[in-house]
């Protein structure tokens, strides 16, 4: 009778990496992606500063300032237009361009999951609104800005809720337009809405009623909490206005997103 010899043991099969570890590896090369993007650059961090530069530094654009220094009123509307071009145009156009090249298809089937996709695309928004920030608020600092703690706080926290809104938009369209439509739109949407749509200008400067019009929509609600961040108080209609904004257009990306 003889003896058998016992087979090569079988490897185990690799185990998924924590959804931690999965996260903040899809973050960093949202990020990476996000700055190795020419145009994405030129977007969310030049034009804001360019804009900070031409309202703050000059007088070409005429502001209702209401007796506040002129750099106190830019500035905050400067900020809006960062979490705008953030949370919105550049994540409407990365999440199309993977749309459409069947990424979020497949990473959709992998570990990192649905979830940890869109995770790790918010979470680099919210770092990128950092280096925002810190550019943005760097050169109104230089330009004579002096903003308390407390209105940093607080603008802090409305610029998340703006990022929610935005964000939200972003997955809207970006999940049901083919691509070229969504490139289109998201950069003549960004700039209808920093132009007519009381982010940069405040809303008191439009005439009659359509300065009560332009600050329900998302733009003017997050330029008008922003500039009260700054100016003694967020309105309660501004945070109103953005959050019933956040929760409808959350419920109309969750019924017509598509992920291929």
């Amino acid at each position: 009778m003889s003896a058998t010899t016992p087979g090569p043991v079988p490897a185990p099969a690799p185990a998924a990496a924590p959804a931690s570890a999965r996260l903040r590896a899809q973050t960093s090369f949202e990020i990476a992606s996000i700055f190795r993007n020419g145009e994405q650059v030129l977007v969310t961090l030049l034009l804001p500063l360019v804009a900070l530069v031409v309202l703050g530094g000059t007088g070409v654009v005429d502001i209702d300032l209401g007796g506040r220094a002129r750099i106190d009123v830019v500035t905050p509307g400067v900020l809006a237009l960062s979490v705008m071009a953030a949370a919105f145009t550049s994540q409407a156009i990365a999440t199309s361009f993977d749309r459409r090249g069947g990424v979020l298809r497949l990473m959709a089937t992998t570990p990192l999951g649905r979830f940890g996709l869109l995770g790790g695309k918010v979470a680099a928004v919210l770092v990128l609104q950092v280096v925002q920030a810190l550019v943005v608020g760097g050169g109104a600092v230089v330009l004579g800005w002096r903003p308390g703690a407390p209105d940093v706080l607080a603008a802090l926290l409305v610029g998340a809720l703006g990022t929610a809104v935005f964000t939200s938009l972003a997955m809207l369209i970006a999940g049901t337009l083919r691509f070229e439509a969504v490139l289109a739109l998201a950069n003549l949407l960004l700039v209808v809405l920093t132009l007519v749509g009381g982010a940069l200008v405040p809303t008191s400067s439009f005439p009659g009623v359509a300065g009560d019009i332009v600050r329900l929509l998302p733009s003017g609600a997050l330029g008008e909490a922003m500039r009260g961040a700054f100016d003694g108080g967020v309105a309660l209609r501004d945070v109103a206005a953005l959050v019933a904004w956040t929760l409808g257009l959350g419920w109309a990306t969750s019924r017509t997103f598509r992920w291929s």
